[in-house]
């Protein structure tokens, strides 16, 4: 199974300041059959008890500080950071992670962060969450709270499936053929997502020398994870299914061009979900075989019990 990261308290132990949970009923419930959960409290870690009194973020929102919200003097930056360092080798192993939403040490995105007359700005990243991510800057993360979003499970999903295959392939021995076909095999999934960072891949790719491949490679991974973490429109979407659909012109007849036709354009419309032309494009695929396209991520990112995929308007 995929190991994946995720904050203790979503697991439902209690470890939370309040001697408190925030089981993830997702996580648990549908993701635990397909991944391996990793659990990890910086807070209880660095040896803080349970209950405890809270913690907040103050200072530069850029590099804040970790102190108790009461105004004591203790700070716990330093060691709710060195916390990831310290278990550098258990992160390397994992293929994302499931931060604990506004958490002051676990928290992705919008943690509060208090300047000295008190006020806040949403803006910050917690402490130990900001390390993993300068540690492994590649490795897929998403907090609970965004994952109420199908389009953002969606997303966070296809990018855990997609590093793993990425680490297997950097495990066995990365070589440009690898990599050729690593890109060519996630292409379509990565202009579903983003056009921007599918433009500018290609020409990247087209430079990896076996003198630089080390280093374009790291590039590489980052970036494509980056253009991954976009949300795949309608629009994006109906744009591959009808790339899709150009390999089957010469193979379909009339009538089975105008019935794929119509199911990708009652998609794009709305009026059907996406597995439905998948399934559609499949089926063809199936009775008329094309190695290149059987081979792409978009036509199945992830196993069918998480057929969670959506598209925004």
């Amino acid at each position: 199974m995929i190991k994946v990261g995720i904050s203790q308290c979503l697991t439902g132990a209690n470890v939370r300041y309040d001697g408190g949970h925030r089981n993830s009923k997702f996580c648990n419930r549908d993701l635990s059959d397909i991944f391996e959960f990793e659990s990890f409290c910086p807070e209880v870690g660095i040896g803080l008890p349970i209950p405890r009194k809270t913690i907040r973020l103050v200072g530069d929102i850029d590099s804040p500080r970790a102190v108790y919200s009461d105004g004591g003097d203790e700070d716990f930056t330093l060691a709710l950071s060195t916390y990831a360092d310290q278990h550098l080798s258990q992160l390397k192993a994992l293929s994302g992670f499931v931060f604990c939403k506004a958490s002051p040490s676990c928290g992705t995105n919008r943690v509060k962060v208090y300047a000295d007359n008190g006020h806040s700005q949403s803006k910050g990243v917690g402490i130990f969450a900001a390390r993993v991510q300068k540690l492994l800057p590649g490795l897929p993360v998403e907090d609970d709270g965004r994952l109420n979003d199908p389009l953002l499970r969606d997303s966070f999903i296809k990018r855990v499936f997609i590093f793993n295959e990425w680490q297997k392939i950097v495990k066995e021995g990365l070589t440009k053929s690898a990599l050729f076909k690593f890109h060519a095999r996630h292409k379509y999934t990565l202009l579903a997502h983003c056009q921007k960072t599918y433009r500018a891949l290609g020409p990247q790719i087209a430079k990896v020398t076996n003198e630089n491949l080390d280093t374009m490679a790291k590039e590489y991974i980052v970036n494509l994870m980056s253009g991954l973490t976009r949300v795949a429109t309608r629009k994006n979407n109906t744009n591959v299914l009808m790339h899709l659909q150009g390999y089957l012109k010469e193979h379909l007849d009339a009538d089975d061009k105008a019935e794929l036709t119509q199911c990708i354009l009652d998609y794009n419309k709305g009026i059907e979900p996406i597995l439905s032309p998948l399934t559609l494009l499949k089926h063809h695929f199936k009775n008329n075989p094309n190695e290149y396209i059987l081979d792409q991520s978009f036509l199945e990112p992830y196993p069918r019990q998480l057929a969670i995929r959506v598209a925004t308007h």
